[in-house]
């Protein structure tokens, strides 16, 4: 049984971070952002909402400076403040922030954001349990090691789910009449646009899959798509 205590402690504590990230992450959003009142963004949101048969999509604005989106785990979308000063300024076009838009409605749609937030709290348990069991073997080294392995696992999995987020968002700019353009030309914009006053490359960038990726996967589909509508 004591071989199997860390496991089970692991386990519990993966349970309560979980519901204190999803706590602590709810009371933050409430905290900082308001909905987002634009004419010209809810024109564009209310076409893609019809696309997905949905009354409205609400959009929030979480007054933090970095340039992003995010999408909660109960289902709201937010945009930065940064990101929407960006878009007033005339540097980021209506059309392409409704592709952030919809890339985070893939997050919801798809369960990315709730799955994101479990297995963080899972792979910090099993971080734990790694280090605890690597320790006995190496002993200086154990969390170390586990830690790396977690950063590596953390980072596979979100490039996936950006893919996953891209397609989603293309397909719903595609049904609602906005195009993917200004998807892909949002995609060239986004390493300057978060790039921090200092130069250093943002986090964003090292767990988002590269730029040319992600572009060469949108055209994949406009070529799939348009051959569909030639047969």
């Amino acid at each position: 049984m004591l071989r199997f205590t860390p496991i089970l402690l692991a386990l519990l504590y993966a349970i309560a971070m979980y519901r204190f990230s999803a706590w602590r992450t709810a009371r933050e959003l409430d905290a900082r952002s308001t909905e987002l009142a634009d004419p010209r963004l809810k024109q564009l949101t209310d076409r893609m909402a019809a696309a997905l048969d949905l009354p409205r999509i609400r959009v929030n604005i979480y007054e933090i400076e970095p340039v992003n989106g995010l999408a909660a785990p109960d289902g709201r979308i937010f945009i930065t403040r940064g990101f929407h000063d960006r878009y007033r300024a005339g540097e980021v076009s209506a059309e392409e922030l409704a592709s952030v838009i919809a890339h985070e409605l893939g997050h919801v749609a798809l369960g990315h954001s709730r799955r994101r937030m479990i297995d963080f709290s899972g792979q910090n348990a099993l971080r734990t349990a790694l280090a605890m069991v690597l320790s006995r073997f190496i002993p200086g080294f154990g969390p170390w090691i586990a830690a790396t392995l977690m950063r590596l696992l953390a980072a596979r999995l979100s490039r996936g789910d950006e893919y996953e987020a891209d397609a989603y968002a293309a397909a719903l700019l595609h049904k609602s009449g906005i195009g993917v353009g200004p998807q892909k030309t949002l995609f060239e914009k986004l390493e300057r646009l978060t790039r921090s006053r200092g130069g250093a490359v943002p986090a964003w960038l090292l767990s988002h899959p590269k730029t040319s990726e992600r572009i060469a996967a949108i055209e994949a589909l406009e070529a799939r798509w348009e051959a569909v509508s030639r047969n």
